[in-house]
């Protein structure tokens, strides 16, 4: 097994003492949850690693879909505030609320462009365009993947497969209308100087490949 990639766990950046400093988990966890707790999660990586970005350490995060129902069944928000059990649950969606808003404000300041992250609509995109923005701010180079897995058919119980990186494409640019414009997609956006990239990426796995010989 490659170097580095013996943790097959999905990651949580306040967590991933592999990959952040102490100061800037902390420092993500405070900003995304006003009462952390064990109890209480951030969002979930497909895969997270470090890398290098125009000469610096960076990270790479990675959102890896294999069927069109990926996207499709992302498409509502989170739980609002009136399903909240309690104080600290209703204060954690408060906080999100604003993390969110706060890095959609900076987002368009930076880029002159509309954007729409919400907590209400289109969550998941959100918050991981959300947390990469977060990261550039905290001086974190930052490539953010939305992967396709082509030609799934193995999946196809569950959604449609995606045929091939056009039709991928078409899916994620489709989803993400409701945030932003689709030029963000490829382009280098910047925090300060700090580069924050999105980009739009396809791979076909064949199951036979990864069967042991």
């Amino acid at each position: 097994m490659p170097l580095g990639f013996e943790s097959t766990a999905e990651a949580t950046l306040p967590e991933a003492v592999r990959l952040l400093s102490e100061d800037v988990r902390v420092e993500l966890k405070r900003w995304w949850l006003a009462v952390p707790s064990d109890k209480t999660r951030t969002p979930h990586w497909d895969i997270a690693s470090t890398c290098t970005i125009e000469g610096k350490a960076g990270i790479v995060l990675i959102e890896a879909k294999a069927h069109e129902q990926e996207l499709i069944k992302e498409e509502t928000g989170r739980k609002g505030i009136e399903t909240a059990v309690s104080g600290s649950a209703r204060r954690n969606l408060l906080r999100i609320d604003w993390a969110i808003r706060d890095a959609n404000a900076a987002l368009a300041e930076e880029t002159g462009l509309p954007w729409a992250l919400s907590r209400d609509w289109n969550y998941q995109m959100s918050n991981r365009f959300a947390w990469a923005w977060k990261l550039a701010d905290l001086g974190i180079p930052v490539v953010l993947v939305y992967l396709g897995f082509l030609s799934a058919s193995e999946m196809s119980d569950q959604g449609r497969p995606f045929t091939d990186n056009v039709d991928w494409e078409g899916v994620v640019k489709r989803h993400s209308q409701a945030l932003f414009a689709a030029e963000v997609w490829g382009r280098r956006l910047a925090c300060g100087s700090v580069p924050f990239v999105p980009l739009i990426r396809s791979f076909e796995v064949r199951l036979t490949d990864l069967a042991a010989p």
